[in-house]
């Protein structure tokens, strides 16, 4: 039993890891599919995840120049015009303007592995700050929350170790860099996480441990990796939650306080659209 050949460490199976060792096991190292929905009802989740690819994916065409008039023709959707309002008006402060580059892809070497960030706005003045803007459309119950996620520690590492390009050709410092998460609900109020070396330091510790601890449960080949204890809400929003006799019922749409759009890797495929630098 072993990852995929091509396999490289996101934040998404990473976190897919933290929140369940025997989810991760199943996605990717065996491969398997199982017919669930992640959450009911299916209508408003399908809308829901819709609404967050096709705002995400109007931001980045914002990014790469496309006219604002051009991309608002047609807008019917209530909650996606109102949210596309607040992106114009209210948009992330003070943003660096010497580089900026929307759904830039980052990767680093990490204990014999790759680790990939794909960032929505990587924006920077080389020399002095480097900023990753992560677009979100709601706005968590406890915000704060996002701090503990995969994506809090693996976005900011990454740019340090891998994000010299950004930086005249220097390393980045790890004091130079924010990471804002912008809410498109509440576009007035976003998350800044600043970072420091005790920070990086921290996370590289936590990133080695758990990838220390997959190639370590690759390499015992136990049949069924750990499940979580979270049955409650971790368990009810898995699609294999069936297969590992956790309940046959999604849970509530409403209750899921998280974007769906980040759940979506393969249904948008963002590889296929070209980076661009603007300076």
């Amino acid at each position: 039993m072993s990852l995929p050949d091509a396999f490289q460490f996101s934040q998404h199976n990473l976190q897919d890891y933290a929140d369940c060792p025997r989810r991760f096991q199943l996605r990717y190292v065996l491969g398997v599919t199982w017919p669930a929905v992640k959450a009911e009802p299916i209508a408003k989740m399908e809308r829901r995840a819709w609404l967050g690819q096709r705002f995400h994916r109007m931001a980045h065409q914002h990014a790469l120049g496309i006219p604002v008039e051009r991309l608002a023709a047609g807008l019917k959707d209530e909650d996606l015009y109102r949210w596309w309002h607040n992106f114009l008006a209210t948009p992330p402060h003070n943003l660096p303007t010497s580089i900026r580059r929307a759904e830039a892809s980052l990767s680093a070497s990490l204990v014999g592995h790759r680790l990939v960030a794909r960032y929505d706005l990587l924006a920077a003045d080389p020399g002095e700050r480097l900023v990753i803007v992560d677009w979100k459309i709601h706005r968590p119950r406890n915000p704060k929350r996002l701090l503990n996620r995969l994506q809090s520690v693996v976005y900011p590492y990454v740019l340090i170790e891998a994000g010299t390009a950004y930086n005249s050709g220097q390393p980045v410092q790890p004091e130079q860099a924010t990471m804002i998460y912008w809410f498109a609900d509440a576009p007035g109020d976003p998350l800044t996480l600043t970072y420091d070396a005790t920070r990086h330091a921290a996370n590289h510790d936590r990133l080695v441990t758990l990838v220390h601890e997959i190639d370590a449960r690759c390499d015992e080949n136990p049949e069924i990796w750990p499940l979580t204890d979270d049955v409650a809400h971790t368990c009810k929003f898995c699609t294999y939650r069936s297969l590992c006799d956790r309940g046959s019922v999604a849970g509530d749409v409403d209750d899921l306080d998280e974007d769906l759009e980040v759940d979506q890797e393969l249904s948008l495929d963002l590889e296929q659209i070209a980076e661009i630098v603007f300076q």
